[in-house]
């Protein structure tokens, strides 16, 4: 069966990252002309991702919860690119908080822009924070979104354990916004530089809201608890 998952992944993933280049394409000037669209264009390859993924990789996908609409916060568990195609399309405006070598990236660092994702440095600590604050700063101009940050700030295999970093929280006090979570299992059937793809149902599950206010230390411990726990519990039902 194995040879059957990676002819899968295979056939699958050529197909992605095609629509990516065509579509990507196709929707750049609508994109250009504003964010809205942009949205919709991003939105639009996302539905034509589980089209294939449905047929090719028999992975189907769900959501649960109800997804934001205000200006939010959304702490998520990052498991594959594909949490990340579910979240694109769920939440009405999208900005994510992203690797600053993606904004070069040919097609997605265009649409990650007209996004309005905020870019940052890993590894420089204090420094990645700090300019990770004012790039979100500068979105506000936008109007209302939903931010999405990895507290992770890494894909993340199942069942690996991963320390959640304190930028999530710096941003949470600053921002003073409310913060919805998100639990997933996408990992289990699109891993982290997996050459195999799993039939499955691929969930994404907005589990709760944290009001404004929490002290750090508070805030870390919620968001770490309950999306670990709901992510072991999408995972141990499959």
């Amino acid at each position: 069966m194995r040879i059957i998952y990676f002819f899968r992944a295979l056939i699958s993933d050529f197909l992605i990252y095609l629509l990516m280049l065509v579509l990507g394409i196709i929707f750049s000037p609508f994109a250009a002309f504003s964010r809205e669209m942009a949205c919709k264009s991003v939105r639009c390859y996302c539905i034509c991702c589980f089209w294939v993924l449905k047929y090719i990789a028999k992975i189907t996908v769900e959501f649960r919860g109800i997804p934001p609409e205000k200006n939010v916060l959304v702490c998520a568990k990052h498991m594959s690119f594909l949490d990340i195609l579910m979240l694109a399309y769920i939440l009405p405006k999208p900005r994510f908080v992203m690797k600053k070598e993606l904004r070069w990236a040919p097609i997605l660092g265009f649409y990650a822009m007209r996004l309005g994702c905020s870019p940052v440095a890993r590894g420089k600590k204090g420094g990645a924070i700090g300019g990770l604050k004012r790039s979100i700063n500068r979105k506000k101009e936008l109007g209302e979104g939903q931010t999405v940050i990895y507290p992770q700030g890494t894909r993340v295999l199942p069942g690996v354990k991963a320390p959640y970093k304190v930028g999530a929280g710096i941003i949470y006090r600053d921002q003073k916004l409310p913060c919805v979570l998100v639990a997933t299992n996408t990992g289990m059937f699109w891993g982290r530089r997996s050459l195999f793809r799993y039939p499955g149902t691929a969930i994404v599950n907005f589990i709760g809201e944290i009001p404004p206010g929490l002290s750090l230390q508070d805030f870390m411990g919620k968001v770490e608890s309950n999306i670990e726990k709901e992510s072991d519990s999408l995972m141990s039902s499959n």
